[in-house]
């Protein structure tokens, strides 16, 4: 058997005093020798600035979106961008529907294999609005001398439902056209793209 295996086993550094044997404090409490202070002296300003004591910051969302100046700077930005919608749609600029009668008027064409497909929406705006046929006719925007097209005559039924949809295809597939809708009293003129 060797001297390792026996019963009294020791540390390597036994002889080595690792810790104080006497406690200079009567109340035995371990004393740190731990300066903040000290310790930040020497230390980097981005550093120094963790650790200030400030004010203690409330959550807000307007203080979050104008915490500093690109946030600013952004928020004015959105806020700009609302209100010229806002004022474009009052004036009427980002609506593409016209008025016939007290009917709201939506016009869309789609080309499809040599023809266009139209689609007229109608919104009735009030118990006044008009009620009876419609005529309707279509030309393209733009004739050449040499191709001539004739000119397309539809005629649709408004009713009193307040909303109603009408399709109809007309044979030329050019992208711009004008449409022509006449009531009894009035006439409206619309010049639209085809998609």
């Amino acid at each position: 058997m060797s001297d390792n295996d026996s019963g009294d086993r020791q540390r390597p550094n036994a002889k080595y005093r690792l810790s104080k044997e006497k406690i200079t404090d009567p109340t035995g409490a371990l004393h740190f020798y731990y300066n903040r202070e000290r310790r930040l002296e020497n230390a980097p300003d981005a550093v120094k600035d963790l650790y200030k004591e400030g004010k203690p910051v409330k959550f807000g969302l307007l203080h979050s979106l104008t915490a500093d100046r690109p946030r600013r700077i952004l928020f004015a930005i959105i806020i700009l961008m609302c209100f010229a919608i806002l004022v474009l749609s009052i004036f009427g600029y980002l609506d593409t529907s016209y008025s016939l009668e007290n009917n709201k008027i939506e016009v869309t064409a789609a080309a499809f294999e040599g023809t266009t497909i139209i689609v007229l929406k109608k919104t009735g705006k009030n118990h006044n609005a008009y009620t009876g046929a419609v005529d309707i006719a279509v030309s393209p925007a733009i004739q050449s001398s040499e191709e001539q097209y004739p000119v397309f005559a539809h005629r649709v039924f408004f009713t009193m439902e307040k909303n109603e949809v009408y399709r109809f295809a007309v044979p030329f597939d050019t992208p711009d056209l004008v449409m022509v809708l006449q009531t009894e009293k009035n006439t409206l003129q619309i010049r639209f793209k085809s998609e």
